[in-house]
């Protein structure tokens, strides 16, 4: 059995290196490996394998949320977060530098990527506290850092297709997405905050505090983005739609909203179509050759072989969760997200069973992981998005948010330690 993982990894890695796509990769070192090491009929296998994956009901959503995402990408939102929400933090330690983890949480809401939310906040916030006079370091590390909540608050590309291959409900995983989300963006607020008490030079002086009345005034800028949470979250968590209905009525919300701020263009909705098609696409190859592998896995008993392996080594839970996180963090320097969650879950998921905990709780903790695989040099996504948005070198971005992804990673293993941060609301939601 080591010497047929062994294979595997080496033909995996090998096709990767030649710049070979994930998804034929994933195709090829299954169908490789049914050929040479069983004797089942490769062409029956993979087409009952994609169809049953790529017609699974779950998977209906992925396309809408992606949609809906980018429609909200081509409306000018951006601008109206950064005014709405700028009368409310300018008397905290900080002031407007949490204006990029507070817009960041509530687009992530009705985004589901974390490269758009980045780029979408960041196209505004970068250029407007840069003029103001804020510290560089702390205006590009927050934002790198607050980024990455597009994948941990729902609605989440990433959970769906976690849900998917894992066979868990993706309500579930919105569910157990959202007190976490919210906890790891209350740290980078405090972070923020503790470091301009420290260092009151990162924060220029402010003429004029805003009055209520702009306070109050200042919240019709941010009705769009609350609507929109609140038609796609409260539908669901209300039992009346499901997130693919919710999905549907994200895109209808998401629509409406760019139509009365004029920003819902032929050229600008086709533009959202086309990247939502491509998008899909590389994604639904993806998750079709990722399941396909894993069945392929199954049929040569690898994912038993290494639960059964790791049990008698005799490690306890937390030192598979802290082995899991060193593995994600060297592979999300090389790897995109998506390709991590992919290549390892078949391995890794009954390797989790076996050790006790939720599959929920797993899927939130690879979120985590997959979060900080987007701040990584040298292939970190959020680092790319930030590199064009103002030209500065992704090693020196990288420099900057590294206080953002030690919480981070702190913050991962405060939820192994307490797992009821990501438990307590799915299982309120099912007891309701």
């Amino acid at each position: 059995m080591a010497a047929v993982s062994i294979t595997l990894l080496v033909g995996l890695f090998s096709l990767l290196a030649v710049g070979i796509w994930i998804g034929i990769t994933l195709l090829l070192v299954g169908a490789g490996a049914l050929y040479f090491f069983r004797d089942t009929p490769v062409a029956g296998l993979l087409s009952i394998n994609v169809w049953n994956t790529l017609t699974s009901t779950d998977l209906v959503s992925l396309p809408l949320f992606i949609l809906m995402g980018e429609i909200l990408f081509r409306a000018d939102l951006s601008g109206s977060l950064l005014r709405g929400i700028a009368p409310w933090v300018e008397r905290l330690p900080g002031r407007l530098l949490h204006v990029n983890v507070l817009a960041c949480t509530m687009f992530a809401a009705v985004s589901g990527s974390s490269a758009a939310t980045t780029a979408t906040v960041g196209r505004i916030t970068v250029a407007e506290l840069d003029k103001l006079g804020y510290d560089r370091r702390l205006v590009l590390g927050s934002l790198a850092g607050a980024g990455t909540l597009g994948f941990l608050i729902p609605p989440s590309i990433i959970m769906i297709v976690y849900g998917v291959l894992a066979q868990v409900s993706i309500l579930d995983l919105f569910a157990a997405g959202i007190v976490p989300g919210l906890l790891l963006a209350l740290c980078y607020v405090v972070y923020l905050g503790a470091v301009a008490i420290v260092r009151p030079q990162v924060t220029p002086p402010l003429a004029r505090y805003s009055s209520w009345r702009e306070r109050i005034a200042a919240l019709r800028l941010i009705w769009p983005i609350l609507t929109l949470m609140l038609a796609v979250l409260g539908s669901m968590y209300a039992g009346v739609a499901s997130p693919t209905e919710a999905a549907a009525l994200g895109v209808l919300s998401a629509a409406a909203i760019c139509a009365s701020q004029r920003t819902l263009t032929w050229a600008n909705l086709r533009g959202a179509l086309m990247s939502t098609v491509r998008t899909t696409s590389m994604l639904g190859l993806i998750v079709a050759a990722a399941g396909f592998l894993s069945t392929v896995l199954g049929y040569l008993g690898i994912p038993q072989a290494v639960a059964s392996g790791v049990a008698e080594l005799g490690l306890a839970p937390y030192q598979i969760i802290i082995a899991l996180l060193a593995v994600y963090l060297v592979l999300g320097c090389f790897l995109d997200g998506v390709s991590m969650l992919v290549m390892t879950l078949p391995v890794t998921l009954p390797m989790i069973t076996a050790a006790g905990f939720d599959r929920v709780w797993y899927g939130i903790f690879l979120v985590l992981a997959i979060e900080m695989a987007q701040v990584t040099p040298p292939v970190g996504f959020n680092l790319f998005v930030i590199e064009d948005l103002t030209g500065e070198s992704i090693w020196r971005i990288a420099t900057y948010t590294l206080p953002f992804f030690m919480i981070m990673v702190a913050f991962t293993l405060l939820t192994a330690v307490f797992p009821q941060i990501v438990t307590f609301l799915p299982a309120l939601i099912a007891s309701q």
